[in-house]
């Protein structure tokens, strides 16, 4: 019947626009997920070194330990009154707090970002097969493009995309205020800016 093919061609032109919108917001959040968590990455490799020891630190302080030990030997001083290193393997390392809360703070933006890619990258599929031509007759196809479209709506897509680019904008306030916490400790005046 005619009125399958006015249908497959009616909805083609609904479900053409609704996808290339959200296949536009999906790819900018993609490139924006992508740079802004790699920009983040550098930031959590930078301060996640200072949740363990730092161990050029600990290695210069045995080394100069051993110096002074040998100049004691050198000079007829005992060796227990030369002083231990503060800084050795077995010490117990204890990282400052503003450090454990800038990782914590960091990571979870970090989660959030790539969550947010990796959730557009599942739509995007999901869109992809939405749109994808079936085969068979004018009734078959809308069938199955009814079919779809009842998917699409029982796995609420239309919200999931609607609430990605509020998860970057959580991942981006986390990170800010990180990077007001790294700043504060780095330089009061910056921070302030």
């Amino acid at each position: 019947a005619r009125v399958w093919k006015v249908y497959n061609d009616e909805m083609d032109k609904l479900d053409s626009d609704r996808v290339e919108d959200w296949r536009d917001g999906l790819d900018a959040l993609l490139v924006l997920g992508g740079l802004f968590s790699a920009v983040l990455t550098t930031f959590v490799v930078e301060t996640s070194g200072r949740l363990d020891f730092d161990w050029g630190e600990v290695s210069a302080n045995l080394l100069a330990e051993s110096v002074a030990l040998q100049r004691a030997a050198m000079n007829g001083i005992p060796a227990h009154e030369i002083a231990s290193s503060p800084l050795a393997p077995s010490s117990k390392f204890h990282a400052q707090p503003l450090d454990v809360a800038l990782n914590v703070l960091w990571f979870i933006s970090l989660v959030l970002s790539l969550g947010t890619a990796l959730s557009a990258v599942v739509a995007k599929q999901w869109i992809h097969q939405y749109i994808a031509v079936p085969t068979g007759t004018p009734e078959e196809r809308a069938w199955i493009r009814h079919f779809r479209f009842m998917g699409l709506e029982r796995w609420h897509m239309a919200l999931i995309i609607g609430l990605l680019p509020m998860l970057i904008h959580m991942s981006m306030a986390i990170f800010f205020l990180g990077l007001l916490l790294f700043l504060h400790e780095l330089n009061l005046a910056i921070a302030a800016i």
